[in-house]
C-alpha cells in the first residue's frame, strides 16, 4: 500500500482529491498539511487514513519529515485578489511549492504532482502565467528528483468555501464553452475539480 501527501487540502481540488485518496484502497495514510484544523465535516474518512497536521507554511523546510511519503500531491494555490500583492501571491504559488519539490527530492519520494495552469509560460506578460511558467522550469530543472509532473487546468467548476467570480460565470456557462471550445481549444474548457483530481493521481509513479 501507498502513503501520500497533500498540500492545500482545503481549496477545491485538494479537499476533493484528498476525499477521493481516502476512498482509494491503494492508501493506508493520507498526510495533509495545513494552517490550520481540518473541518472533519469536509471530509470522508471511513477508514481512519487522514492525518492532518497544521504548519507554519512560512518555515516549510521545517517539516521535511513529512515528505518521507510514496506520492506528494501539492494543490497549494492563491489569487492575486486574495494574496492582496504580487510578492505575497508568488510566495505562495512559487516559493511554497518549489520548497516543497525541493523537501520532496530530499526525501527521495517516488514522486511529485502539482497544479498549474493551462497557458502557463515563463516568458508571458501575464504575471499570474508567467509564475505558473517560472514554476514549472525550476521544477521540472531541478536535479535528482524522480518523477515530477504538472497538471494544467483551465478554469475550475466545484463548490468553493469562497465566491470566484470568473468560475461562478464558467459554472453557469459549462455547457456552453465545452459546445464551443473544439479541438485546439479543448484544453481551455472549465474542468471540474473531480477530473483535476484524478488527473493528478494518474500522473503519479506508481
Amino acid at each position: 500500500m501507498k502513503t501520500a501527501m497533500v498540500l492545500g487540502a482545503t481549496g477545491l481540488v485538494g479537499r476533493t482529491l484528498v476525499n477521493i485518496l481516502l476512498q482509494d484502497r491503494r492508501y493506508s495514510e493520507v498526510t495533509c498539511l495545513v494552517r490550520k484544523p481540518l473541518q472533519s465535516s469536509q471530509f470522508s474518512d471511513p477508514y481512519n487514513r487522514l492525518k492532518p497536521v497544521v504548519i507554519d507554511f512560512d518555515n516549510l523546510q521545517d517539516y521535511q519529515g513529512y515528505f518521507g511519503v510514496d506520492h506528494v500531491y501539492c494543490c497549494l494555490g492563491t489569487t492575486l485578489k486574495q494574496a492582496g500583492s504580487k510578492s505575497a501571491f508568488r510566495r505562495v504559488d512559487f516559493e511554497y511549492v518549489h520548497i516543497a519539490a525541493q523537501l520532496t527530492r530530499a526525501q527521495r519520494t517516488a514522486s511529485f504532482v502539482w497544479i498549474s495552469s493551462v497557458g502557463a509560460d515563463a516568458k508571458s506578460s501575464n504575471f499570474y502565467l508567467r509564475v505558473k511558467g517560472e514554476l514549472e522550469n525550476a521544477i521540472m530543472r531541478m536535479p535528482q528528483l524522480p518523477h515530477a509532473a504538472a497538471v494544467r487546468p483551465s478554469l475550475l467548476l466545484g463548490t468553493r468555501s469562497e465566491s470566484r467570480t470568473l468560475e461562478d460565470v464558467a459554472q453557469k456557462t459549462a455547457p456552453v464553452w465545452k459546445m464551443l471550445m473544439q479541438g485546439p481549444l479543448k484544453k481551455y474548457r472549465p474542468v471540474h475539480a473531480v477530473d483535476v483530481a484524478r488527473n493528478m493521481m494518474t500522473r503519479q509513479k506508481w
